[in-house]
């Protein structure tokens, strides 16, 4: 079960993991329910919200399984899915140069992403500090459309 652990910059309120050669495209994927459930797919690509536009803590583990769905100390979880054919899904904010990105190791197939999100509704007036949390947690599993586990209070 590797974890890995990051501080990404999240330009224009986001990240993104992807398989390395996916050529699917976010910018038309930000619909009004994307954002909504700080979630947004295109083919071989996931975009997840966040919510402040500055560095923000990162954790994505790599799982053999399913791992147990646990919601109290999570503010939204969300579900989606990503073919990953290459073996590397590069992890990256938006505006990162996309050579320099982290690229973590796995076997191909279809993974289940599950997005948590935790401190939320932690940051300061100004939206620059924060407890915001973001962890990532992908295991090989079928195919699913994205769905909304836990929804946020807004």
């Amino acid at each position: 079960m590797p974890s890995h652990d990051f501080t990404i910059f999240a330009d224009y309120f986001q990240f993104y993991i992807q398989d390395e050669p996916a050529d699917g495209d976010l910018s038309e994927a930000w619909s009004d329910e994307a954002v909504a459930r700080l979630l947004a797919v295109a083919p071989g690509v996931v975009g997840i919200g966040t919510v402040r536009n500055l560095d923000v803590p990162v954790s994505i583990e790599i799982l053999d399984k399913e791992p147990i769905l646990t919601l109290s100390s999570w503010d939204h979880v969300v579900e989606c899915s990503m073919s990953v054919q290459s073996g590397r899904i590069v992890v990256a904010g938006c505006t990162d140069y996309f050579p320099d990105a982290v690229r973590i190791e796995v076997a191909p197939g279809t993974y289940r992403v599950r997005v948590r999100y935790s401190g939320l509704n932690s940051l300061s007036p100004d939206g620059l500090d924060g407890d915001d949390r973001y962890r990532l947690e992908l295991w090989q599993a079928p195919a699913i459309e994205p769905t909304v586990i836990k929804q946020r209070a807004v």
